[in-house]
């Protein structure tokens, strides 16, 4: 923790950035390993260039401020939600001048903090910090890629012990939950990374279906998106399968997803930008005349969030570098009939690409794991 601190501190001033502000999430998480939940009392961590870290908090949470290993100016509220203004002051007050350049984490501030920055603390000019947090979080260290592994692990155990319990007529609803719960029995994490997508028939042609009471039928593509934790670390997988025989077409989709993925996995490197990445994927599936039905990008960066920098899309000049972890996921959806997605996570090695999940990737039929 404390590298990833100085890190942070040392990165500031390169950025002309005065200080970083955060709300608990992830980030906060990775750079102090303090975990908060998000609740009516409002929580804001300040990082400084001068290399002060000062939280305004609920005094009920003080006691973990003895688990980070540098100093930490707490600035503490009780219950009365009319004293936190003048504690929040006091915090920005201390740690900053009027007029500071403040990076803060958009996709995850919240309307309630920022109202505290803004009327309590002067004049601050707030600033999008996602390209500094970015920088810091995309290549991961070695612990990281092994809690992501014991992860994939995991997602990969339950998906096993869940298919020999499927059978036609379950409702899609049914058989989400017993994926839950073998997530759990295979040593989840109880905070997944998402609630598991599992589509049939024709849901299968939405990529974020929600599970429905709509009962599996032969002839139908099941598909699986899901994931499981381990110490904070995400796994995002999906494979798809048959139950009984699909028509020709669907076949032919599953071939070519697969083969886009193969072509992904081979094909990503260090140094290679993300938006190549993201068209030679596609043009697997473009050039059989199914480019229009693959309709999202290739994939997107998995780490301690679902979804988290880098983004293999189209156009991403972002260089691939080792340590870098993502998925590939192509798919190709024809409404109202069907869709299939093959999903691994990978992470950038100097020669090419891990991948830290090895599931099958062809759409095999469901009769195949029946007990």
């Amino acid at each position: 923790m404390i590298s990833r601190l100085n890190h942070v501190f040392e990165l500031l001033p390169t950025y002309h950035l005065d200080a970083l502000v955060l709300n608990p999430g992830p980030s906060l998480a990775y750079l102090t390993g303090l975990q908060f939940h998000l609740m009516e009392r409002p929580t804001l961590a300040i990082f400084t260039a001068e290399g002060r870290l000062g939280l305004a908090m609920p005094e009920l949470e003080k006691e973990k401020l003895k688990d980070v290993p540098v100093a930490v100016e707490g600035y503490l509220f009780g219950d009365d939600p009319a004293t936190w203004p003048a504690v929040f002051a006091e915090a920005f007050g201390a740690l900053l001048k009027p007029g500071a350049r403040v990076a803060v984490e958009p996709t995850r501030l919240r309307y309630l903090e920022m109202s505290h920055m803004r009327s309590e603390s002067g004049t601050f000019e707030l600033v999008d910090g996602s390209e500094l947090l970015a920088s810091i979080r995309m290549v991961k260290d070695a612990d990281e890629l092994d809690r992501m592994r014991h992860a994939a692990r995991i997602a990969q155990q339950a998906l096993l012990e869940t298919l020999p319990t499927v059978r036609v007529g379950m409702t899609e609803k049914e058989i989400a939950s017993e994926l839950v719960i073998q997530l759990f029995r295979a040593g989840s994490d109880v905070e997944l990374p998402f609630q598991p997508i599992v589509s049939s028939g024709p849901n299968s042609a939405n990529p974020h279906a929600s599970p429905s009471e709509r009962r599996l039928a032969l002839g139908d593509l099941l598909l699986f998106d899901w994931g499981a934790a381990y110490e904070g670390y995400f796994s995002d997988i999906t494979r798809t399968f048959t139950v009984g025989r699909v028509d020709a077409e669907l076949e032919r989709v599953g071939r070519l997803v697969v083969a886009a993925n193969s072509r992904g996995r081979e094909f990503g490197r260090a140094g290679l930008t993300a938006g190549s990445l993201d068209q030679a994927v596609r043009e697997i599936i473009a050039q059989d005349g199914y480019g229009p039905y693959f309709t999202h990008r290739t994939g997107h960066g998995l780490g301690m969030e679902a979804h988290e920098p880098p983004y293999i899309f189209g156009g991403n000049p972002i260089e691939l570098q080792p340590g870098m972890t993502f998925t590939i996921e192509p798919g190709i959806y024809l409404p109202g009939r069907g869709g299939v997605r093959v999903e691994d996570d990978v992470v950038v090695l100097p020669d090419g690409l891990e991948s830290l999940t090895n599931l099958p990737r062809d759409v095999l039929p469901l009769e195949a794991f029946w007990k």
